[in-house]
């Protein structure tokens, strides 16, 4: 089986066709850029912009399985730029799969599609999607999994992955920008530090869907399902982030914020960005506020059942991971 990987050259993406690799299955790099660490590999990269659909279609030839995990993420920016590569970019992908012929689809998504700014602790396959969103991106990335999974058919059989919070090595998102606001002093505790939250390592995240892949086919389980990925256990979300600080010898956070102020900070500056406009992004949404001060934990028994995912690090294995690899990487 020939497995295409979009977004393979990212942080999650290269996992995915590392693991892929280390398996000896076949696989192609659907990405923008250049990836000689992949054609190392013995991966086939070709350059394609998802939002080109005739470039994606003729770049998916030969593949029999997709897992797509290009998109744009982020917690500010142009509606019309997230829904360009998150919508229109996974509606190329069902397209390229339709007329090559391709039977199985794997696709990324995010727990942020079901976060409506209310306490998740533990929440289950049964967690309806949003209604009303506070980041373009979520609002996107809903979308886009609802068409994935109505595209489920005898034809098509599809799957949703919903990674939470990735972190681990090469991580060039979460971790890095927050130990830089608080080397800057700019990070501070949101509501009462008591929020549960599950995190995933990336090794946990590639492996499941690795797992989703041999799983799936037309009439699988699991086709036509959205599943929750996450650590099995979660973590007292400022607790971690103090004991992360601490062990790369840093002080901890010491300011607090009530939610409620963090808020009509977010607010605030969002219109301000929005009506200036500023450059970069706000040192505060409401979305961010309220990700940081509300639980948002994920039942890892349906990805279990139904995929025959098994946990690869636990907590305490993928914390000392993630700090080993970041002592490597900062002088001294």
């Amino acid at each position: 089986m020939k497995v295409a990987v979009t977004g393979g050259g990212g942080f999650l993406g290269r996992r995915i066709v590392e693991m892929l690799r280390e398996e000896g299955t076949p696989v192609v790099s659907i990405a923008r850029g250049h990836y000689p660490e992949l054609e190392a590999l013995g991966v086939e990269c070709r350059r394609v912009d998802i939002t080109d659909c005739d470039a994606l279609c003729a770049a998916l030839e030969g593949i029999d399985a997709v897992i797509h995990v290009a998109a744009k993420a982020g917690v500010w920016g142009r509606r019309s730029e997230f829904m360009a590569a998150n919508v229109t970019g996974t509606e190329n992908v069902l397209v390229a799969c339709d007329r090559q012929g391709i039977g199985r689809l794997v696709h990324t998504s995010s727990p942020s599609v079901c976060f409506d700014g209310r306490d998740h602790v533990q929440a289950g396959n049964d967690l309806p999607r949003a209604k009303r969103f506070l980041s373009p991106y979520s609002e996107s990335k809903a979308l886009a999994e609802a068409r994935v999974l109505e595209a489920n058919s005898p034809r098509l059989a599809t799957v949703v992955l919903r990674p939470h919070l990735i972190f681990g090595p090469r991580d060039p998102h979460i971790i890095p920008r927050l130990l830089e606001r608080a080397a800057r002093g700019r990070l501070a505790r949101i509501g009462d530090g008591r929020n549960e939250v599950s995190l995933t390592h990336v090794d946990n995240a590639a492996w499941a869907h690795v797992c989703a892949l041999r799983a799936l086919e037309p009439g699988a389980v699991c086709a036509g399902q959205a599943y929750f990925v996450c650590n099995r256990e979660s973590v007292r979300l400022w607790d971690w982030i103090d004991a992360l600080l601490l062990a790369l010898e840093r002080p901890p956070v010491g300011r607090r914020l009530p939610l409620a102020l963090a808020r009509g900070v977010g607010a605030l500056c969002e219109a301000a960005w929005t009506l200036l406009p500023l450059k970069g992004e706000p040192p505060m949404t409401r979305f961010v506020a309220l990700q940081l001060a509300r639980s948002h934990s994920y039942d890892l028994g349906p990805l279990e059942r139904d995929l025959g995912y098994e946990e690869r690090l636990d907590m305490a294995a993928a914390s000392a991971d993630l700090i080993a690899d970041l002592r490597r990487r900062e002088p001294g």
